[in-house]
């Protein structure tokens, strides 16, 4: 089909004549209504976009450094596919006296991910649980 009539259609039918295909021989044309393209795309491209997730480790006051090791291993797991770290500790009894051990262990996680992740919430008491958010960088 010519370009006139090809306009001339489009225009008809209050679309565009968009170019499809331009290093074609010849060249593909198509009627369309461009606006509902471009948003259709943008849509499209917007819904890429990787989900974070907030992945929670529990931990004690009298944690094992063994065992805390292991659970920074799975925060640095976390951070590195690009969730968020909430790491939660608990209290029991009289244990939630002693908020400096707490306090100690929570400021030894958070020197051991300075370079890999940033702090969204710092070491905060909520009941007989303290929690700190560690967001990657």
């Amino acid at each position: 089909m010519d370009i006139r009539s090809a306009l001339k259609l489009a225009g008809e039918h209050d679309l565009d004549l968009v170019e499809v295909a331009p290093g074609a021989q010849p060249p593909v044309c198509r009627i369309m209504d461009y606006g509902k393209y471009r948003y259709q795309q943008s849509k499209k491209h917007s819904t890429k976009h990787k989900t974070i997730d907030l992945k929670e480790i529990k931990v004690r006051p009298q944690i094992n450094e063994h065992d805390l090791l292991f659970k920074m291993k799975h925060i640095k797991r976390f951070l590195e596919h690009g969730d968020k770290a909430k790491i939660t500790m608990m209290f029991r009894g009289r244990e939630i006296v002693h908020a400096s051990i707490a306090q100690k262990v929570f400021k030894r996680i958070s020197e051991e991910f300075s370079e890999t992740a940033t702090i969204e919430q710092a070491a905060k008491m909520e009941g007989n649980r303290m929690t700190m958010v560690l967001v990657p960088k």
